[in-house]
């Protein structure tokens, strides 16, 4: 009995993992990066690589309503997201009645000297999205994706345990002399138990946080369709998701007065909320309908030293800064933000935040190899037999795992390298990137691809080489453009503590290193296999 359900569980351990192996190793890939995003951005958008302690005392109301009320009179929402430690400046938005698309612009709080504009989705614009959603927002359907290769990974996990025997033996067995094929298994094992209960908890929780788009109707449980008025009930016509935005989420939006008005004091509005929140606790002030005699405004806090994502908020009329109400988050609500800020960490704890980096590549690793190991094992079977299954395996995992390590390199290098001017190519320019990002992925898969069915033997080592010998020039050359263009060479950016370039710097660099190193590995293990081959001829 126990070794059917062995059986059965190698049986599913197979073939979830071919089968959704390169998107999982997408997901974990720019997941990883996304640990990172502000970070990344701040590489990415030279303008504002500000130093974090630079930052003073801002007063909103001498300094940058009277901006606001310059450049946006008209605009039915302001937001003012202020400076913090991994956002050393000041941002403003707001949209028009028009367009729903709104103006994001930068400052330097020192001086509130605007930043050029930074004409780049960066990482948090677009490598975060595609870790959430492939950036297929239409109907959900990346979500969708995302969540049903989130479910597989959880699969995996789970047959994993029941397919090893000797699990935690395992765990330290890793044989890098005894051959590639060998230690590649070792590795798999490794980066499997090493980080089992990471992976179990960072893909449950992702799974949790995204349950309004899984459960469509869920809150049709606790506030039916037909608008009721009593206590703990929706509002007259306000729909079920709407009615738990606002109790359960604290996202009211009240209506206009259709009588003109003005702002009192944001500054007196912060002061107030600070006394219950604390010095320095506000992050995030919205001002809807700031010309209305009906507008208010919303202060966030700020949430950076706990693992909860806070959102908890104050509310003041606008017109005279009067409090009119408070929101505190519930127990239940509090468990899912503890949840959703420990799958976000956007908390301050930088030790925390590396081990959830090296982490994601763990996962990373144990997907590419795990994919390596199936095809190694069913190649010799599937050459014999004429089958074709080996072979697509292979071109998939190559362009699943080195193609899209080499379209993120590209995604950097023409960040850097693309003009600094709005249109590029007739293109939007963070388009641009954007496309280089895709067009190198889709050369991967049509190499890979070339090199698997050329040569079913051996061609799949050539190509993870050739891969391996772009991805170093790639990081190189983000490096180097990077010296090249913006003057942050790694030795200027470690001397005046400019973490984020620096180690942005540091991590291609030594990709470059590891990239190469693999290709050298390659070359070894190609020689080999052509030895064999003019053998078995």
């Amino acid at each position: 009995m126990k070794q059917g359900f062995r059986s059965r569980m190698d049986e599913m351990h197979t073939w979830v993992g071919v089968l959704f192996g390169a998107l999982l190793f997408a997901i974990f890939w720019t997941g990883s990066l996304s640990v990172f995003d502000k970070e990344i951005d701040r590489w990415m958008m030279p303008a504002t690589r500000l130093s974090p302690d630079a930052g003073r005392a801002l007063s909103l109301d001498r300094e940058i309503r009277p901006l606001l009320e310059r450049r946006a009179a008209q605009s039915p929402a302001w937001t003012i997201i202020l400076p913090g430690e991994r956002t050393p400046f000041l941002t403003l938005s707001y949209g028009s009645e028009q367009s729903r698309k709104s103006s994001r612009i930068l400052f330097d709080p020192d001086d509130m000297r605007e930043l050029p504009p930074s004409l780049t989705s960066g990482a948090s614009g677009f490598l975060y999205p595609f870790h959430h959603n492939l950036t297929i927002r239409r109907f959900d359907i990346g979500a969708w994706i995302v969540g049903v290769a989130s479910v597989a990974m959880l699969c995996l996990l789970v047959s994993g345990i029941a397919v090893h025997r000797r699990l935690f033996a395992e765990f330290f067995t890793f044989r890098p002399r005894f051959g590639f094929h060998r230690s590649n298994l070792d590795l798999h094992n490794i980066t499997g138990v090493l980080v089992l209960p990471f992976h179990i908890a960072i893909t449950l929780s992702g799974l949790i946080i995204a349950f309004s788009i899984y459960f469509p109707n869920a809150y049709e449980t606790l506030y039916p369709p037909p608008a009721e008025t009593k206590a703990g009930a929706s509002r007259q016509g306000e729909t079920p998701e709407r009615a738990f935005l606002r109790e359960a989420l604290g996202q009211e939006r009240l209506p206009k007065a259709g009588r003109p008005g003005g702002v009192g004091s944001l500054d007196a509005m912060i002061a107030h909320a600070e006394t219950h929140w604390g010095k320095g606790s506000v992050y995030l002030i919205r001002v809807n309908n700031p010309k209305d005699a009906g507008g208010n405004v919303v202060l966030r806090r700020y949430s950076a030293d706990t693992v909860s994502k806070g959102i908890d908020n104050f509310r003041f009329a606008a017109a005279d800064g009067r409090p009119i109400g408070n929101f505190d988050a519930s127990p239940t609500v509090d468990a899912w933000n503890f949840i959703a800020g420990m799958h976000y960490i956007q908390f301050r704890h930088w030790p925390l935040r590396w081990l959830y980096f090296l982490g994601g590549l763990a996962g990373c690793v144990m997907i590419a190899t795990g994919l390596f190991f199936w095809t190694r094992r069913r190649r010799k079977n599937h050459l014999a037999k004429g089958l074709a299954g080996t072979p697509l395996v292979d071109a998939v995992a190559i362009a699943g795992v080195g193609g899209l390590i080499a379209a993120t390199l590209a995604f950097f290098v023409a960040n850097q390298c693309l003009p600094r001017h709005p249109d590029v190519f007739g293109m939007e320019r963070e388009q641009v990137e954007i496309l280089a990002f895709y067009a190198t992925w889709a050369f991967s898969l049509l190499h890979a691809g070339l090199r698997t069915f050329g040569n079913r033997r051996s061609g799949h080592l050539r190509a993870w080489r050739e891969l391996s010998l772009l991805i170093a020039p790639l990081a190189l050359a983000a490096v180097a453009l990077n010296w090249a263009l913006t003057g942050d060479h790694l030795a200027r950016t470690l001397t005046q503590a400019n973490w984020p370039v620096a180690g942005m710097d540091v991590l291609l660099i030594l990709g470059a290193f590891l990239a190469l190193l693999a290709a050298r590995r390659l070359a070894a293990v190609l020689d080999r296999e052509k030895l064999r081959e003019l053998a078995h001829e």
